[in-house]
């Protein structure tokens, strides 16, 4: 599969993500596709920052809840004031999603999530 093909791929996982997940999850510590995704569009930035600041963007515009929050985690690591912006934003968005940390599943909304995030809370 091309590079492109595989970026778009991934940004499509992202763009209707039901879960939120940086690491491996359960027992086994499984890897979501969703996550996998994540790490592909955030080697996108690093290697291409203008276009994958471009899909980053439309993401934060028109993907899930999981997707936006995913959006705005890479933001903030490109962009720490871009990454603040977009949780600003994101803070009246009432968007449900599931979270794992490990093991431990949970859910919670956009807004929740963003007001953490602002508070320097959550990974």
């Amino acid at each position: 599969m091309s590079g492109k093909r595989e970026l778009d791929q991934a940004v499509r996982e992202l763009d209707g993500a039901d879960t939120l997940a940086f690491g491996g999850v359960g027992f086994a510590g499984q890897v979501l596709p969703a996550t996998d995704a994540y790490r592909r569009l955030e080697q996108e930035l690093r290697e291409h920052p203008e276009s994958g600041r471009k899909r980053v963007e439309r993401l934060l515009k028109k993907g899930s809840p999981a997707g936006k929050a995913y959006a705005a985690t890479l933001l903030e690591t490109v962009d720490p004031a871009a990454g603040r912006d977009a949780w600003e934003r994101l803070r009246d968005d009432d968007g449900e999603f599931t979270t794992f940390h490990g093991c431990v599943m949970g859910r919670t909304t956009l807004r929740e999530y963003a007001a953490d995030r602002l508070a320097g809370r959550r990974p």
